[in-house]
């Protein structure tokens, strides 16, 4: 069967939220919602959500599963809110435990992880009639996971559109050999395989793009094409990976998104807090 996938790009983030369904009154999954984030007045809003939350109505789809393809340091996870409003399953690869455990020193990490679904590797799954798999990617962060759904494969940020590349390797727990061999063994499924990404940056002169194939990424993706080698992909992520700053919005996402998108708690004025640690030292991987 092959699946039905409506797509939503936040300008703000570049971030692109996917829901992937088999028609009108189906079951569906929705994969790497946002909730949107205003840092300097420390303001959330659901605009974003809102778009998702009305095109399920509009479908009269029934959310199955809440899927994230890592916890992401570039906007605030949704997948709370979608929950709350909507219903389904939040789930992440597995290995949530060791980013969380990776800073740990950094923020107070303590109670539930907030999934209530943790993939072990290539398990299988339903959402409804359509059969997904959960295939573990590490490299950009040990947790990332892409989701094999029918024909339609949802990378995360292992792969940008072929014109962009690659995901930094440069978090903690980060790791160049290990992206290339998890592109590769995406690179091996058919040609015809639709690759729906998660970010996307247009450069000037280009819409949006939110969907390619294995075999424009085979032969276009400039990071990563066929005849690329191991140590040419290692020698220029490492090098890349040391002009890039950090997101913007890194220490507020991680202490959301590694709690499944939930908020954190009142403390005792009533008010939820976004904290910065000072004086932090660099939040950076290691190039084996």
């Amino acid at each position: 069967m092959f699946p039905q996938v409506q797509s939503f790009h936040d300008a703000v983030t570049g971030t692109v939220s996917h829901i992937v369904y088999a028609g009108a009154g189906s079951s569906c999954a929705v994969i790497d919602p946002v909730l949107d984030y205003d840092a300097a007045s420390g303001r959330t809003s659901t605009a974003s959500l809102d778009r998702i939350v009305a095109f399920i109505g509009e479908q009269q789809l029934s959310v199955a599963w809440i899927l994230e393809t890592h916890a992401h340091a570039d906007h605030l996870s949704g997948a709370a809110e979608l929950k709350r409003q909507a219903g389904g399953e939040i789930a992440i690869g597995g290995n949530i435990a060791d980013v969380r455990s990776m800073f740990s020193t950094t923020f107070d990490l303590s109670g539930s992880h907030g999934f209530d679904h943790l993939f072990v590797p290539n398990e299988v799954f339903a959402i409804g009639a359509l059969r997904a798999r959960a295939i573990p990617t590490p490299g950009h962060t040990p947790v990332d996971s892409a989701y094999l759904i029918g024909d339609a494969l949802f990378v995360g940020d292992t792969l940008f559109m072929p014109d962009l590349g690659t995901a930094r390797c440069d978090f903690p727990g980060g790791d160049a050999r290990s992206l290339y061999a998890s592109i590769r063994r995406l690179l091996a499924l058919p040609e015809t395989t639709r690759v729906f990404v998660c970010h996307d940056y247009p450069p000037a002169g280009r819409d949006v793009r939110v969907c390619t194939t294995i075999g424009e990424q085979r032969l276009h993706n400039i990071h990563v094409r066929d005849g690329i080698s191991e140590c040419d992909f290692v020698t220029m992520r490492t090098a890349r990976d040391r002009t890039l700053k950090l997101p913007a919005l890194l220490f507020p996402a991680m202490q959301v998104n590694l709690r499944g998108g939930r908020l954190p708690e009142r403390e005792s004025n009533g008010r939820r807090y976004l904290k910065v640690p000072l004086d932090e030292a660099p939040l950076t991987g290691e190039v084996s």
